[in-house]
């Protein structure tokens, strides 16, 4: 694969990288005194230079006879240097940040590359959106490279989103520089039903020589991984048993392990390696999703990375799975993920192993961040106003909009009950007593009426449903961040709290927002396509805690609730999930009604 993200391509400099290397032409940078973290050999080498020449690796060793009279020599005084981090599998947009302010958050933590697959934005405002999330990310140093969104809708037929990717734009934006290959591929049961357009979307990837990403949530691992993995896809972020992850790398996946804010799977999913004598090199770190408080808070990937080593895997392999094995899965090591002669030079200085604290970071050889905080802030960018006017919804909501009328006295309803920190869902069925000829939430049972409106084209569709596990009981929440088609979600205790909220986000451009009693108690705007701000992850993270303070005055106390909240329509997750056309049953994928018979 050509990779456009280096300073300079390697055929350019070539013949300059040998003439450093051999001593006949001065470097630009020389780094010296470090413990290099080596993830080809995985060991600690002591005393090690570095030279580097046009944003890329000269030489490794003792690069003593590098030093020219204007060669900028740094000694790192026994700090451990490691290639720069990077993330295979992100949704920028679920950091509620744009482009540009989640690259200043996560270079100081030592991330210097992302696989991102902005298929939020994509489902609401289409490829013209996310060609403004890469031209925001072009003026920051992070090497923001792009999986074309796969499934836009998730799963078609069962929702309605803002636009529609089939195989002939797939194949148009494997055209784009910045693309590498394909976004989760979420529609695995058009693929495992040889489907015409889930493998007219991956055949455009693989014709192009691109790597196609997975989305595989079911626990059954034996002929159907077997015929997803045949099918072309190279990797997969949904793990969340030890077996699924060993079980993918048996079968020569690459397993994603993931730990964002609100999915904490690696503890379950590392056991893969931790408990069994298997090679690491088709593990994989990665966030998936993550605020803007635990970006501040905790860090991005050396989060990570600290996560793996309190879970038993050593260092330098988790530091692996950041950097070699996210490079080699999307077969881009030849150019990324080492430090080693040639590759770009893209470095992490670690103060040690054991807090694995940041302090500085290069990106193609340039000091780009130091002590925590950028070198230099980058130019800014506006979003354009139709990207920041996305609700459509196409009705005026009052509190008879959420009226649900009742068959009979004592209806036995289909209830989605949610897991904290994880993205599974049970259906529940539960016994409810009509009032005054409607059905209504019920606290006592923690039962809470859910409504989903489609906000894209005004075409008033809504649908009606209950979930359980939020432990809410009085008030209401509503959000724009509802994957993956980002329509209207609103979940309550009574309807005058729900139509306020519904109101509060169409009247803020889209976002998050908690209400009780007639009053709204905290809200994310999120006028970027409902789903991004252009504030800063400090700016976020104040604005996220105000909110998760407010969804506590409600009741509800578990971890990044909003984030869980944001899966119910996501009808390609197990079990049963709530779209703005009805309930769906995800083992089966077809739409079921709202009682039970």
């Amino acid at each position: 694969m050509i990779n456009t993200f280096c300073k300079q391509p390697l055929w350019e400099v070539s013949q300059t990288l040998a003439a450093v290397a051999g001593g006949f032409a001065p470097a630009d940078t020389v780094i010296t005194g470090a413990r290099l973290v080596n993830v080809c050999t995985h060991e600690i080498q002591e005393d090690i230079s570095v030279a580097v020449s046009c944003g890329r690796i000269a030489l490794v060793g003792d690069a003593s006879h590098c030093i020219g009279p204007d060669t900028t020599v740094i000694d790192v005084k026994g700090q451990y240097l490691a290639p720069g981090f990077m993330d295979g599998h992100i949704h920028v947009e679920s950091s509620m940040m744009s482009a540009g302010e989640y690259a200043r958050a996560v270079i100081p933590h030592g991330t210097t590359g992302i696989y991102m697959d902005p298929h939020e934005i994509c489902n609401v405002l289409g490829l013209p959106g996310v060609k403004c999330m890469l031209e925001d990310a072009s003026r920051t140093p992070l090497k923001a490279m792009m999986t074309t969104p796969s499934c836009v809708p998730a799963v078609p037929g069962f929702e309605d989103t803002g636009s529609f990717i089939g195989p002939e734009e797939v194949a148009e934006t494997m055209n784009w520089k910045e693309c590498v290959g394909l976004g989760e591929m979420m529609n695995f049961p058009g693929i495992l039903s040889s489907s015409d357009h889930a493998h007219g979307i991956t055949g455009a990837t693989l014709k192009a020589g691109k790597t196609v990403t997975g989305h595989y949530s079911m626990p059954e691992t034996g002929k159907g991984l077997n015929a997803y993995i045949a099918s072309g896809v190279r990797c997969c972020h949904e793990s969340t048993r030890a077996e699924d992850a060993l079980a993918k790398m048996r079968l020569g996946m690459y397993a994603m392990f993931r730990e964002g804010s609100a999915w904490h799977d690696l503890k379950e999913v590392g056991k893969s390696i931790t408990n069994h004598q298997v090679d690491s090199r088709f593990a994989i770190l990665i966030s998936d999703d993550t605020h803007p408080h635990t970006l501040s808070a905790q860090g991005h990937l050396d989060h990570l990375v600290r996560r793996a080593v309190e879970d038993g895997i050593d260092a330098v392999t988790a530091i692996q799975m950041v950097t070699l094995n996210c490079a080699q899965c999307f077969q881009m090591d030849h150019e990324l993920g080492s430090i080693a002669p040639g590759k770009c030079a893209d470095m992490v200085l670690l103060d040690n192993l054991e807090s694995l604290t940041v302090t500085k970071v290069w990106i193609d050889g340039e000091l780009t961040a130091e002590d925590g905080a950028m070198v230099k802030e980058p130019a800014p960018y506006t979003y354009p106003e139709w990207a920041t006017h996305s609700m459509h919804v196409g009705e005026a909501i009052t509190k008879e909009t959420f009226a649900i009328p009742a068959k009979k006295d004592h209806a036995k309803v289909r209830a989605i009950e949610v897991i904290p920190a994880k993205v599974g869902s049970f259906e529940r069925h539960v016994t409810l007593t009509a009032k005054e000829g409607k059905l209504e939430s019920d606290p006592s049972q923690d039962v809470l009426k859910t409504v989903v409106f489609e906000r894209h084209h005004e075409t008033g569709t809504k649908g009606f449903g209950f979930v359980k596990g939020f432990g809410i009981t009085c008030g209401a929440m509503a959000s724009t961040v509802a994957h993956d088609a980002h329509n209207l979600l609103v979940i309550g205790t009574n309807d005058e709290d729900m139509a306020l909220a519904a109101n509060t986000l169409i009247a803020c451009g889209g976002g998050m927002t908690a209400v009780q009693n007639g009053k709204v108690l905290g809200t994310v705007p999120l006028p970027i396509a409902g789903l991004m701000n252009d504030k800063s992850a400090e700016e976020m993270s104040a604005l996220v805690e105000s909110l998760e303070e407010s969804w506590k005055q409600i009741g509800c106390s578990m971890p990044s609730p909003f984030m869980t909240m944001a899966l119910i329509p996501l009808a390609c997750l197990p079990e049963l999930r709530l779209t703005n056309r009805g309930l769906v049953d995800c083992t089966t994928f077809q739409f079921v009604p709202l009682e039970v018979d």
